[in-house]
């Protein structure tokens, strides 16, 4: 029985990403253009990014500003930290599995060090140590064994992705190790959940600024939006960290 059910399902999504699907333009400039995008659902993912500036506008900006207002910018850095060192582990897996044995190191390195010196993370002790905070993600593990992006793609609330980042996204929250440790003490729903929530609402702070001058400056939002995320991407696929302010109201805390 549960077969014909996924069956369904499949035909089902299969269904809604052809009705989002773009017509490729006839006009070799513009079919061009519409290449170099890479974004054929672009129809369905400007509905769910018009989706997520709704829910950015009533929760998730005023949560944002709320924060930034009554918590000063050093326990703001603090708390930045903390969850970047929560994430170090999954940095160091993926920098092994890439063959980055230096970053590996590096990452290594600062999680000791700063998870012993620095109060579990609160004080990034590591880069005052000229040990810098390395990136590494399953998708860029992904990306360095050759698998194809695929589309450009909107998700509902988690913002820009590939279908190779979200499969990527997906196994780094599977193996991340905090994960383990907190199911054991039947903390695993409750914790995770408020360090995806603080880590949100803490990307949303440290870009309320510059995001909403792209916003008032940007003739289209959603393409400017999108070229800076790529921008971002593509510095953090090459290892040398964000080339521009991310767009970071949607990004996940195991990125």
């Amino acid at each position: 029985m549960r077969r014909p059910g996924r069956v369904a399902t499949l035909l089902l999504s299969g269904s809604l990403l052809m009705a989002g699907c773009a017509t490729v333009p006839r006009d070799p400039a513009a079919r061009a253009e519409f290449e170099a995008n890479h974004d054929p659902l672009e129809p369905l993912n400007r509905g769910t990014f018009a989706f997520n500036l709704f829910i950015d506008r009533i929760l998730i900006k005023p949560l944002a500003r709320d924060y930034r207002r009554v918590l000063p910018e050093p326990g703001r850095d603090a708390i930045r930290h903390f969850l970047d060192n929560l994430n170090e582990p999954v940095i160091f897996a993926n920098a092994l599995l890439q063959g980055r044995l230096k970053a590996a190191g590096t990452t290594g390195c600062r999680f000791l060090l700063n998870s012993a010196a620095g109060l579990a993370g609160i004080e990034d002790v590591a880069s005052r140590q000229k040990l810098p905070k390395q990136v590494g993600d399953f998708g860029q593990t992904l990306w360095a064994w050759g698998l194809p992006e695929g589309p450009y793609l909107i998700l509902p609330v988690l913002g820009p992705s590939s279908p190779r980042d979200g499969i990527g996204r997906g196994v780094d929250i599977y193996v991340d190790p905090f994960r383990y440790i907190l199911r054991r003490h039947n903390f695993s729903t409750a914790v995770s959940a408020g360090r995806a929530i603080t880590d949100g609402i803490d990307q949303r702070a440290r870009n309320l600024d510059s995001l909403d001058e792209v916003q008032r400056e940007a003739i289209d939002y959603y393409a400017s939006f999108r070229s800076l995320y790529r921008q971002h991407r593509a510095a953090e696929l090459g290892g040398g960290g964000p080339a521009a302010p991310p767009p970071g109201f949607y990004e996940d805390p195991g990125r």
